[in-house]
């Protein structure tokens, strides 16, 4: 088992798996896996409005399964954080991973539309933007996560492979409300999208001078779901960082129900632990879920 997983998910979580809460996932889309069967209630499809789940890059399906997949084709191997949480994936870009910001906040339209049908507590956003017209806070990508997060929705969004120099978190990440994830590994060089990178994570501050991100969790070579039926692979970036925080936030919102966005957040800031680093890499540290939860 990859040894980011066994640190996260290997610490006594006190019986919590997300149990109740719905988590979104903007992405690529999520395939049938095994380890996620019964737990996608719903299937949205942006792009080409297909119901039933699909996932034409991959990219989504691990998400999927860092957040909540059960184990259950490697024989709990390979587990996601809250394995009971049920899962709505979005799909919002194409098959190699591209989309168009009107996609996305057409994605978010109907999250907060269904929230209240489906449970929707938690919407992950793995994806971001660095074209020059999308880093103001008045961009309509941060407008969107804003309005979303204003609903009472927990946003969590990747901070970004742009790194390592300062103001490089990607859109939407440089909103001040949501909760921006970066790599705490990210010292490992991998290969991210094709190209070995190193040193790669999105530091902060923003354009209008918030630190950011606001936390980091590993993200060099998690293995989780593939878009194959059963199978698994390895990847690694701030997009796989980002799903390790919002399982550990469904496992915080079964313990706490009543738990608003703010709270979440507040939470996550004072039981992260610090890693020794500048503010604007790590944030407020790494994640903690032994921590979060006791």
């Amino acid at each position: 088992m990859n040894q980011a997983i066994i640190q996260i998910h290997g610490t006594d979580c006190f019986g919590y798996e997300g149990r109740g809460v719905g988590v979104a996932v903007l992405d690529t889309g999520c395939a049938p896996h095994e380890d996620l069967q019964g737990r996608i209630p719903v299937f949205c499809d942006i792009l080409q409005q297909r119901l039933l789940p699909y996932d034409d890059n991959g990219h989504g399906t691990h998400v999927c399964g860092i957040i909540g997949g059960s184990g259950s084709a490697s024989n709990g191997s390979f587990r996601g954080v809250a394995p009971s949480c049920h899962l709505i994936p979005v799909k919002v870009l194409d098959r190699k991973g591209n989309g168009y910001s009107s996609d996305v906040l057409c994605g978010l339209r109907w999250i907060r539309q269904h929230r209240q049908e489906y449970n929707i507590r938690i919407v992950n956003i793995s994806v971001g933007s660095f074209s020059r017209r999308h880093m103001s806070e008045n961009s309509t990508l941060v407008q969107g996560v804003n309005e979303a997060w204003d609903d009472g929705l927990v946003v969590v969004v990747a901070a970004g492979n742009m790194g390592p120099s300062s103001g490089s978190i990607t859109t939407p990440g440089i909103s001040r409300k949501v909760i921006t994830v970066g790599c705490s590994d990210d010292y490992k060089e991998v290969n991210v999208m094709g190209s070995r990178m190193i040193h790669y994570s999105g530091r902060g501050p923003t354009s209008a001078c918030i630190c950011k991100p606001d936390l980091v969790a590993p993200g060099a070579s998690i293995t989780s779901c593939s878009s194959r039926t059963g199978g698994y692979t390895a990847k690694s970036g701030t997009s796989m960082s980002t799903p390790l925080v919002s399982g550990a936030i469904a496992l915080l919102l079964e313990k706490y129900p009543a738990m608003s966005n703010r709270d979440v957040k507040l939470f996550l800031r004072e039981n992260s632990t610090s890693l020794g680093l500048p503010q604007n890499q790590q944030g407020w540290g790494i994640l903690d879920i032994k921590k979060l939860l006791s």
